[in-house]
């Protein structure tokens, strides 16, 4: 009994050594560890847009402005939150109240939305809007050719009739066999 307490306790001393230690709520996280960031920082109306918090107790969050068409549920770990959201197609330019409330604190701050040719940069779309050039072997032409709505013809038909036939003719005669066999 005394080798399965030893193996048992060092098993358990193994483990809470590997396990990472959870930083703690308020004292870890000081107001320096906060932070928000849009992306892209300065959208036209109609965009979507990128929130990322940092420095959030909980595991969700809330943000909240007259530029998104809805609230923005933010999800992550590690105090680190993220959503994404459109901004309003009928927005006039200019700065927009955003308010997002975490479990242990609300961060208040503004957006800035521009005109559609202010943007320097145009921004990519965050998925291909074309089949993507990417391989996939011989799949890749099919997926972009039209189909032919063609099904199995007469010969087709025929074939497989006749390796039905041939299928239950084997099993016939194997039946056969093996009842010769118990007599």
């Amino acid at each position: 009994m005394g080798r399965l307490n030893i193996t048992l306790c060092a098993a358990v001393a193994t483990a809470a050594a590997l396990l990472p230690v959870a930083p703690t709520a308020s004292a870890a996280s000081g107001p320096g560890d906060r932070g928000v960031s849009v992306t892209p920082s300065t959208p036209v109306a109609g965009a979507d847009v990128a929130l990322k918090v940092r420095g959030c107790a909980g595991r969700t969050a809330t943000a909240v402005s007259s530029a998104f068409v809805t609230d923005v549920h933010l999800a992550g770990a590690d105090g680190t939150l993220a959503g994404e959201t459109k901004v309003r197609s009928t927005l006039e330019p200019g700065p927009y109240d955003v308010k997002i409330t975490c479990a242990d604190f609300t961060i208040k701050g503004s957006i800035t939305v521009v005109a559609a040719g202010a943007q320097p940069h145009p921004t990519a779309p965050a998925s291909p809007v074309a089949p993507v050039p990417a391989g996939g072997g011989g799949t890749a032409r099919l997926a972009v050719s039209p189909s032919h709505a063609e099904g199995p013809g007469t010969a087709h038909a025929v074939t497989g009739l006749v390796l039905a036939g041939v299928a239950a003719v084997a099993v016939a005669l194997r039946s056969a066999r093996r009842s010769r066999r118990t007599d």
